[in-house]
C-alpha cells in the first residue's frame, strides 16, 4: 500500500509537471508574440517574459528537487527519486533547446535566405521532440513504479 505521504508527494509532483507544461506554453506564446513585433522587436517586453518564465521554472525545479530528496531520504523510494532526477536532467535539456530554438527562429525570420538558420530550426525541433519522448517515457516509468506497492 502506498502511504498517504507518498500519495501527496506524488500528486504534488504531477501538479508541478502540469505547471511546467503551462510555463512552456506561455513561453512559446510569448515568443510568438515577440516575433510578430519584428523587425523592430519589442525586446523589453520579451525580456520581462523570459524573467517571469525563468522564475517559474526555477521555483518548479526547486520544489521537484525537494520531492526527489523526500522520496529518497524520508520515504525510502530511491526508484522514484531516480526517475525524478532523470526527469530534471531532461527538463533542463528541453529548456536549453527551447531557448536555442527561439534564437534560431528569430535568425531564420530575420534572414529567410539563410538555409543554415532554417536547418538549425528543423534540427532543434527534432531534438525537442526526442527530448519530449524521453520525458514521456520517464513519466510512464514513474507512474508505473509509484503505483506499485512498496
Amino acid at each position: 500500500m502506498v502511504s498517504t505521504d507518498s500519495k501527496a508527494l506524488i500528486q504534488r509532483f504531477y501538479q508541478l509537471q502540469s505547471e511546467r507544461l503551462e510555463a512552456y506554453r506561455l513561453f512559446e506564446e510569448g515568443h510568438e508574440a515577440y516575433l510578430k513585433t519584428g523587425p523592430r522587436y519589442d525586446f523589453e517586453h520579451y525580456k520581462q517574459l523570459v524573467h517571469q518564465i525563468t522564475l517559474a521554472f526555477s521555483g518548479i525545479s526547486k520544489e521537484v528537487l525537494d520531492i526527489k530528496d523526500e522520496l529518497r531520504l524520508r520515504l525510502d523510494r530511491p526508484d522514484l527519486s531516480e526517475h525524478v532526477d532523470k526527469l530534471q536532467c531532461r527538463e533542463k535539456r528541453k529548456l536549453q533547446l527551447t531557448a536555442q530554438l527561439q534564437l534560431a527562429r528569430q535568425r531564420a525570420q530575420d534572414h529567410p535566405e539563410d538555409e543554415t538558420s532554417l536547418e538549425t530550426v528543423r534540427r532543434l525541433k527534432q531534438e525537442i521532440v526526442k527530448t519530449q519522448e524521453a520525458l514521456s517515457e520517464i513519466m510512464q516509468d514513474f507512474k508505473y513504479d509509484s503505483e506499485e506497492s512498496h
